[in-house]
């Protein structure tokens, strides 16, 4: 597929962006699988939610590395985690070509409007590691998010981070910093997950995609270290800034604002 260097340009730097977000508190897609919407009028959704997940592996690959090495996650959490949501975004995934992108958008707009007010209004909640369950009812609520996040994830993706870190915040009690750390380790499985139902049917565009995955690994890099650096209370007001841009954007395309 030949494409415009301003395409190019603008593709890649769509990737830099949606990788710092991604990093700090998920959502990255909804930065990137919208500008190759709009940079790749040609692709079918197949491809460009392909293509998208080559260049968020980038991202989180990087991004996982970097909380887990600084951060040090309990695996007793995310790798069970992990895996449910391995498991949920490769029955996602399959189902992906049939499931239109218009059913999805009202459901997630009011999906962020209940948890961003829902942060916005409960500032104490996310600021220090408080478990609301142990042993097996933690265990059980971690598997849970993971299939279900999972699998909107392999069917559609944008916003999925941030729900992981809002349940693992609300529904498990971790902090902001902890949640965003596990959530990038299940969202690294969720696109490995896509990737493998994606690449044998041929759906990746492979130029495009590297291109915007090391520009989304740079900004993955960049936004772990930020996000680690500044703490928990960083993260809780960049989540609510993100949260609120997203409504605005998915809110303007539920109501035809953006024609």
């Amino acid at each position: 597929m030949d494409l415009d260097v301003t395409v190019v340009i603008l593709l890649v730097v769509a990737g830099l962006s949606a990788g710092f977000v991604d990093a700090v508190v998920g959502g990255g897609g909804l930065i990137q699988l919208p500008a190759l919407v709009v940079g790749l009028p040609g692709a079918s959704p197949v491809q460009l939610l392909a293509t998208n997940k080559l260049a968020s592996i980038c991202g989180t690959s990087v991004s996982s590395a970097t909380y887990y090495r600084r951060v040090r996650p309990h695996p007793g959490t995310f790798v069970p985690l992990m895996i449910c949501a391995f498991i949920g975004s490769l029955a996602g995934a399959l189902l992906a070509s049939q499931i239109p992108r218009e059913a999805f958008e009202p459901i997630v707009l009011v999906a962020l409007l209940v948890i961003g007010a829902w942060v916005l209004f409960r500032p104490s909640v996310g600021g220090e590691t408080e478990l609301k369950y142990a042993d097996r009812r933690h265990l059980a609520g971690a598997m849970l998010i993971g299939l279900v996040i999972g699998a909107y994830d392999g069917a559609l993706g944008p916003g999925t981070g941030s729900f992981f870190v809002v349940t693992l915040v609300g529904l498990l009690g971790y902090s902001f910093l902890e949640a965003s750390a596990k959530a990038r380790m299940a969202n690294w499985a969720t696109n490995l997950a896509a990737l493998v139902v994606f690449v044998p049917q041929g759906a990746v565009l492979w130029g495009i995609g590297l291109a915007m995955g090391v520009a989304n690994l740079v900004g993955g890099y960049l936004g772990a270290r930020v996000a680690v650096s500044k703490g928990a209370g960083f993260v809780r007001v960049f989540f609510i800034l993100v949260v609120g841009a997203f409504i605005v954007r998915i809110g303007g395309d539920v109501l035809g604002w953006w024609g």
